[in-house]
């Protein structure tokens, strides 16, 4: 397990400056102008750099190569599971100290106060895409990787307006530390289900 964990970082190794780029690209496009800015620099960091693993699986052709070496399938599954969470806590966490830097450095902006759920809400949304991107990309693979990207693309433009939305809705009623657990817990619960079942696609995939 750990040395596909290594493999997968490894492959991203020569094209970390992309999520650099990403994260730098994002922040400047969406912080001048959008309130909600927080949350989708690090949904639309997070979910580019699982998105660039998974085309990175398939340019070098890794799960061919894999699947001949003495490695199970749910483990190639889990390794990608496992990193689609780091990768969420790096865009997510990153767009968080971004964002206080910038609010401290440019008050003119007039950024809002930020909280524990400016921290939560985009790390279960990216959670929630890679819960349904993942089984989709292990049973589609390359044949439909196309389709698929296009699909989430649109998805993630789609989700400016009824991320800002949500959060508002959150802030104006307030959100308790119970309401909160349970609707982490549930995410979680679903990506676990969502983990099951690619292994499940995976396995019964032909390579």
């Amino acid at each position: 397990m750990l040395n596909l964990l290594r493999k997968d970082f490894i492959a991203l190794k020569s094209t970390l400056w992309l999520g650099i780029m990403f994260l730098a690209v994002f922040s400047v496009a969406f912080i001048p102008k959008l309130s909600s800015s927080i949350h989708l620099v690090g949904i639309y960091t997070a979910f580019a750099l699982l998105n660039q693993g998974t085309m990175i699986d398939i340019k070098n052709k890794n799960h061919n190569f894999l699947i001949t070496l003495p490695v199970k399938r749910r483990h190639i599954v889990q390794a990608k599971y496992i990193t689609a969470i780091v990768y969420t806590l790096f865009g997510v966490l990153a767009s968080f100290g971004i964002h206080l830097l910038v609010k401290q450095s440019f008050p003119a902006l007039n950024k809002p106060d930020y909280s524990v759920l400016d921290i939560l809400v985009p790390a279960g949304i990216v959670l929630l895409l890679a819960s349904i991107y993942l089984p989709l990309f292990y049973s589609l693979s390359k044949k439909g990787a196309s389709v698929i990207n296009v699909v989430f693309l649109i998805i993630l433009l789609a989700l400016a307006q009824p991320t800002a939305m949500l959060m508002n809705m959150v802030n104006e009623n307030g959100f308790n530390s119970i309401q909160a657990l349970f609707l982490m817990t549930s995410i979680l619960l679903l990506f676990i289900a969502s983990c099951c079942l690619t292994i499940y696609l995976f396995s019964r995939k032909d390579l």
